[in-house]
């Protein structure tokens, strides 16, 4: 056997697929540690080198590809005009490595979703998560009792031992917040679907839920209650009966209608409840400021600069007029508005709502619980990002492209197409 022909088995092997899965994972949720302990340049080489590996796997494993499905539609098209964005952009340089960092956490996902299925993701990201935050914790720990030292290089402030906030080696707290539901979600799919025994998925659980409390996001009430609506929804409509289960989609679909307006009517008694009436009042005024700006250009956009570069317009302008230093709108949806647009918005909601739909339309009928992690996700994600711009750079639009990818390989339009080439019907099998 030749060499090249040993690298080949090597690189279309499960083991290589596993190993690539938890580098690829470990790499993406370590991305800001990665960068404040050494620099952009270390993070990018890194990113680089897994895509590098990344394209070598998917060319060994081409034979088992379809190139109409390799990515979501509105995944490309949304690259597509983050990438035309540099025609207008106000810096052609910035918005290049911007949507070269957007195209390489993307490729990324796309690869590990085509390598590994739902089940050994989910498996890996438990794996891998379980890591972070016990180190998270013990860094935390190592600050704020042992030492008592604040690690600013991480932004690790030290308040463990005063009940928190934390931030874990993730940044901010409502960061760390959303990496802890993220676990939480994938650590009870874990247990759901017998991958993971008690023992170690209980105190996984413990973890993840005592991380998100010491953090004090704000956001993680929200999340949760998303998250626990979400999943009460998709269990009553799994367990419907086949010919009953459209009446109960519909009327559960009325019911959330009417809770998102309740909850929009009652929108300040629920953010004085929560505590957070200072922070939603910067969040007002940020985004009330950005709306200026979009009114400037309202197609097409300022560019696309993923999260904000320091200096650069309109960015350095906005936080001018705030006497602040925001880094991001803390909105994803007014970040792709204020950088690409309404007909960038648009597409960023078309990716989401998408996917989001068609995942819920398998798990609803899939027997499997391990097809409610996809769903689940992207309902995180879309609350997460009326708070934070997370979905739109790093581990969130990681998240989001490998989701879109899930969902799309299950019911999408391009399985008449390999159905017409191939002679297969492909089917979706209703699970009661």
């Amino acid at each position: 056997m030749t060499a090249g022909h040993r690298i080949s088995g090597l690189l279309g092997s499960a083991e290589m697929a596993r190993a690539f899965t938890i580098a690829v994972l470990a790499a993406v949720f370590s991305s800001l540690s990665i960068e404040r302990m050494s620099s952009q340049v270390t993070l990018a080489t890194v990113i680089s080198l897994l895509c590098v590996l990344g394209a070598a796997i998917l060319w060994v494993r081409r034979e088992e590809l379809s190139l109409l499905r390799v990515a979501p539609t509105s995944l490309l098209v949304f690259l597509v005009w983050a990438l035309v964005s540099l025609i207008w952009t106000t810096d052609k340089s910035d918005t290049l490595f911007a949507w070269m960092s957007l195209f390489g956490y993307g490729f990324l996902a796309i690869t590990i979703g085509h390598i590994r299925d739902t089940l050994q993701t989910v498996r890996a990201l438990g794996d891998t998560l379980r890591v972070l935050l016990l180190v998270s914790l013990g860094i935390e720990i190592l600050s704020g009792v042992l030492l008592d030292v604040p690690f600013t290089f991480l932004g690790v402030q030290g308040n463990l031992a005063l009940g928190g906030p934390i931030q874990g080696i993730f940044g901010s707290r409502n960061m760390l917040g959303f990496v802890a539901v993220v676990a939480l979600i994938t650590f009870a799919i874990e247990w759901r679907s017998q991958s993971l025994d008690a023992k170690i998925a209980v105190p996984s659980i413990a973890l993840a839920t005592m991380l998100a409390i010491l953090s004090a996001s704000p956001t993680v009430l929200v999340l949760a209650f998303a998250v626990g609506v979400v999943t009460v929804a998709l269990t009553i409509v799994r367990h419907a009966p086949a010919d009953r289960r459209n009446a109960v989609q519909w009327v559960l679909g009325v019911l959330v209608a009417m809770a998102l307006a309740a909850a929009f009517a009652l929108r300040h008694p629920i953010i004085a409840l929560m505590d957070a009436g200072s922070d939603f009042s910067i969040r007002a005024t940020l985004w009330n400021t950005i709306l200026d700006f979009v009114a400037v250009k309202p197609i097409q956009g300022w560019g696309w600069f993923g999260g904000w570069p320091a200096g650069e317009y309109p960015f350095n302008y906005i936080n001018f007029t705030l006497d602040d230093h925001h880094q991001s709108a803390l909105n994803s949806y007014f970040d792709v508005l204020l950088q690409l647009g309404t007909a960038g918005l648009v597409l960023f909601l078309l990716l989401g709502g998408i996917a989001t739909v068609r995942s819920w339309l398998v798990a609803s009928v899939r027997r499997s619980v391990v097809y409610a992690w996809t769903p689940l996700m992207l309902v995180t994600l879309a609350v997460e990002s009326m708070f934070e711009s997370f979905t739109i750079v790093g581990a969130g639009w990681f998240l989001l492209v490998l989701c879109a990818l899930r969902a799309g390989q299950s019911r999408s339009w391009r399985e008449n197409i390999d159905a017409a080439q191939t002679g297969v019907i492909p089917t979706l099998r209703t699970e009661g």
